[in-house]
């Protein structure tokens, strides 16, 4: 038996884009550990999309700005599976359309839209899926791994992100009056994803992150699925209401030589008083 005792286990994995995906990353190794995976994209255009790498898998579709498709999801999945193990959130949206704004240039249709995408989804799951998840089922969604840092190609985002961070400990306390099921987040640093990609200056961002991890070597997106992977399991069972930071060093090591180096005399990495 493995280590995570994941075999069996039924667990919803939403957000899958394609192989660079987070969450296809996290759908592939808890089939590995012998778990059924239940899968749900955004669209019908996106499942077609998906047809050839799930391979006849079953894929439901829920647009989650859609209440109504929420409930009906949750309902489809509990008569279809019965209750269920967990819950994997990884969804999130931020309209770039118009390229890189000051903050306080957002617009409120877009700040609305993606916190209803990437944050407030995530309670009306929960509300929904209540009734049809295991009292020791887990719940986990993405964040990222920093949110104080003012990171300006990010934008709204950031905010955003922290407001999810915050709703997965008011559901874990929420959760405690009635049940054992557990709430937690998984907040890793850059990754090379399709959904990145997007972001205004990403690269730049991507590249320079990378050099101030202890390893000189950014966070791997199989890194990622696997700690999402022991927080759906019974193994991480003291954990509820966490946020688990995946950086490898970067957010305490600003002070990197040769990152400072570079920063301060980028032609030569020396850095030389002024006379």
């Amino acid at each position: 038996m493995s280590f995570l005792n994941l075999e069996g286990k039924r667990i919803l994995v939403m957000g899958v884009a394609n192989r660079k995906s987070v969450a296809w990353h996290v759908a592939k190794t808890l089939e590995e550990e012998g778990a059924e995976v239940i899968y749900s994209v955004r669209t019908e255009a996106r499942k077609e999309s998906l047809a050839k790498l799930l391979d006849g898998k079953p894929i439901h579709v829920c647009d989650v700005e859609n209440r109504d498709q929420i409930e009906d999801l949750a309902k489809t999945v509990s008569a279809n599976y019965g209750k269920i193990d967990g819950i994997v959130h990884s969804i999130a949206f931020a309209n770039y359309e118009e390229g890189f704004k000051p903050f306080h240039e957002t617009k409120r249709e877009d700040y609305l839209q993606a916190t209803a995408i990437s944050s407030f989804s995530l309670v009306e799951l929960a509300n929904a899926f209540k009734p049809h998840l295991h009292n020791e089922a887990s719940v986990v969604s993405i964040s990222i791994s920093s949110l104080t840092i003012t990171a300006e190609n990010y934008g709204y985002m950031s905010p955003i992100k922290a407001s999810l961070d915050a709703s997965v400990r008011y559901l874990a306390k929420s959760f405690s009056a009635d049940t054992k099921i557990r709430f937690n987040t998984v907040n890793p640093a850059t990754l090379k994803t399709s959904a990145s990609a997007g972001i205004p200056g990403y690269l730049e961002s991507y590249l320079f992150s990378e050099k101030l991890t202890f390893r000189k070597e950014a966070l791997k997106t199989q890194e990622v699925a696997d700690a999402v992977v022991f927080l759906l399991s019974e193994r991480s069972s003291g954990m509820n209401g966490t946020s688990m930071v995946l950086d490898q060093g970067m957010g305490i090591n600003y002070f990197d030589s040769e990152v400072v180096k570079l920063a301060m005399r980028p032609e030569s990495g020396k850095v030389e008083s002024k006379k």
